[in-house]
């Protein structure tokens, strides 16, 4: 018998059928350990679990696979024992992440916060506006989430810049973002959190963007230095809109709240109805794959 674990009731719900000689069983990594966690070869944290990991695995002595349900694995990766292949739900949620890096940029630049501010006023208040036509907007994280959002400002006339770690054919390297920098209209922030990418985005970085520029965080908080981004949106001189932030979550009267020229949204990107469906349709196939001994996809630790 082939023993799979999965966080909750939901989830088990959304797996589904599962092949023969599997058995699934419910444990969310706290409390009271359910039969046969021991026997446990196939296991689904809760989603971005960084809590007691270490302890986790050691309550799964003969664990295989681990899958997340998400696509970040800063948290998890150094807890994973050696001989554990770790899998992420890569393309499960960039589709909808990337829908809200156009819905951030395009609320910006039709300044839709003023017509709401406006609208909740009764005031009746015209402003000249702007678009993505034409403007230049540099993707930094060429992962599936910086293509997604590429393909889509495409649709808009925008000229999306993937840049990333190490340049390759149509994607320049971090390299080269002091000469990319002060030609970005938009920058769009799409990298995994490492110890490269964290403070990536400092005073330096954004005293390099033009005025006017805006940036779009969907990565990690970490990645950008609040105090240096809410010194630049203090003056006015450049825009953000941030899904992800350092601290998260933002506790009341925080400075950002009430920073001018910023949009926030609460790491909603991925918050979509779907998400849980498509997440798990991942993992159903996952664990058939293992099952049948075929290769595993989107491995980042270990090889099946």
């Amino acid at each position: 018998m082939i023993i799979a674990c999965v966080p909750d009731s939901n989830a088990r719900e959304l797996l589904g059928a599962v092949p023969d000689g599997v058995e699934v069983i419910v444990w969310d990594g706290e409390g009271d350990k359910p039969e046969h966690l021991a026997e446990t070869v196939f296991w689904v944290p809760q989603v971005e679990d960084s809590t007691n990991l270490t302890e986790k695995f050691a309550a799964m002595p003969k664990l295989e696979v681990t899958q997340l349900t998400s696509a970040g694995v800063e948290d998890i990766i150094e807890h994973v024992p050696d001989g554990v292949t770790l899998c992420t739900a890569r393309g499960v949620h960039g589709s909808a992440v990337a829908e809200l890096v156009l819905t951030l940029i395009l609320a910006t630049l039709r300044r839709l916060p003023h017509f709401s501010e406006a609208q909740r006023e009764g005031t009746w208040s015209p402003m000249e506006a702007d678009d993505l036509r034409y403007k230049r907007v540099l993707i930094i994280g060429a992962g599936d989430l910086g293509e997604q959002t590429a393909r889509r400002l495409q649709s808009f006339d925008a000229t999306p810049v993937l840049v990333a770690h190490t340049a390759r054919d149509g994607i320049h390297a971090t390299s080269e973002l002091p000469t990319l920098l002060p030609g970005a209209d938009v920058v769009v922030l799409t990298v995994p959190l490492t110890e490269d990418t964290t403070g990536l985005v400092d005073a330096e970085f954004l005293a390099a963007l033009p005025d006017g520029a805006l940036l779009v965080n969907v990565a990690r908080g970490r990645v950008v230095d609040t105090d240096a981004l809410l010194a630049e949106l203090t003056t006015g001189r450049l825009r953000a809109a941030l899904d992800v932030m350092e601290p998260e979550p933002l506790p009341a009267g925080h400075p950002l709240w009430t920073a001018p020229n910023l949009i926030i949204t609460p790491h909603a990107a991925g918050s979509i109805t779907q998400a849980g469906p498509r997440a798990f349709a991942l993992v159903n196939e996952q664990l058939r794959r293992y099952v049948a001994g075929d290769e595993l996809t989107n491995v980042v630790k270990g090889a099946y």
